[in-house]
């Protein structure tokens, strides 16, 4: 039963990394055609990180961390549980091998109706 909650709990974590959105990607030009070797207009303005380094907390990066963070506990309360789901268990000793011993016994003898004495092997 561990084997396939472990299994189970590891399969759903890499489907969810696997289904996890990525950033998007973008080929084109934000600020129009590609430059070209012949292009003589000025150079495009400068960002300004004061204004970058001043707005990148209002992203709400910490929301994700803090999601992120809640979805791996409430995982491992879950993948916890289904581990310890069965709690201790007892579990019977095997019985004692059976004893065996060889005794003589008469025999009917198929090919001729006859009888003839045999060692067989009595287990109780």
């Amino acid at each position: 039963m561990k084997k396939i909650a472990l299994s189970v709990l590891s399969i759903a974590i890499l489907t969810s990394a696997a289904m996890a959105p990525a950033g998007t990607a973008m080929a084109q030009w934000r600020d129009g055609p590609p430059p070209r070797w012949d292009d003589r207009r000025p150079p495009p303005p400068r960002w300004d990180r004061d204004r970058d380094r001043h707005h990148r907390h209002h992203d709400n990066t910490g929301k994700v961390i803090a999601g992120g963070l809640a979805a791996g506990i409430v995982g491992g309360l879950i993948g916890g549980a289904l581990a310890n789901s069965g709690g201790p268990r007892y579990v019977e000793p095997p019985p004692p091998p059976p004893r065996c011993w060889f005794e003589d016994q008469r025999v009917r003898n198929a090919y001729d109706g006859g009888w003839h004495m045999e060692s067989i092997r009595v287990c109780r």
